[in-house]
């Protein structure tokens, strides 16, 4: 007679028991979906946009006779001018060649050069010359100009630590993923400082808003009649 009350008994606590399995089981779910959750597998984590400073550099090409710029390169200088002007306030480097068959040639330009950054927006004062050792007797060597300015970028593109086999096999964005395109997004930000606060608000036209404010009291005066 006490056999069904026990086996009775026991049912409560098999379905208890059973209960705890499921409960554990999804709580082992949800643990799992937390960490796979977790993992940086979007390309804009994988390759932040950053603010950093990076050298800007320019080489004009000098043969051993050339005596002046061609317009060609004096249009880049001064292009070159121009981009330093609305990037950075620091030196402009003029590096000369040193042990190069070119070396005469490159001091003989070093005032051309010169001239051409400063029509382009450089002040004089900024401008640092220096030389370089070359390869050898046999290197052309060119006239380098440089300057360090803050610009976006990202880091170099090219990696691939992983097989991408295994990637492809459970439904991941390779290493590589999405580089090239925030570099080139990177590359067209024109003021690296919007990235990190809004501009000062230009002071409000006055004309423009008194044109605004009559045609809106026109068309409020024509809604009322």
């Amino acid at each position: 007679m006490r056999s069904p009350q026990l086996s009775g008994a026991g049912r409560p606590f098999r379905l208890l028991a059973l209960g705890a399995l499921v409960g554990a089981a999804l709580a082992g779910c949800a643990r799992d979906n937390t960490t796979t959750g977790s993992l940086p597998d979007d390309y804009r984590t994988r390759h932040p946009i950053v603010v950093a400073e990076a050298e800007q550099v320019l080489d004009v090409p000098i043969s051993s006779g050339d005596r002046r710029l061609t317009q060609g390169a004096r249009e880049v200088i001064r292009g070159f001018a121009q981009a330093y002007k609305s990037a950075s306030a620091g030196v402009v480097q003029i590096m000369l060649p040193s042990g190069s068959p070119n070396a005469a040639a490159a001091d003989y330009m070093r005032r051309e050069i010169r001239t051409a950054l400063v029509t382009g927006g450089v002040p004089a004062n900024r401008l640092v010359e220096m030389h370089y050792q070359a390869g050898g007797p046999d290197d052309a060597a060119p006239v380098r100009l440089r300057y360090t300015a803050i610009t976006a970028q990202t880091g170099p593109c090219g990696k691939w630590p992983s097989d991408l086999v295994v990637n492809t096999m459970e439904n991941k964005n390779y290493e590589n993923f999405g580089c090239a395109s925030q570099a080139n997004l990177a590359a067209q930000i024109a003021n690296p400082m919007d990235l990190l606060g809004p501009r000062e608000m230009s002071p409000i036209d006055a004309t423009q808003r008194g044109e605004v404010i009559k045609d809106y009291r026109g068309i409020a005066t024509d809604a009322a009649n």
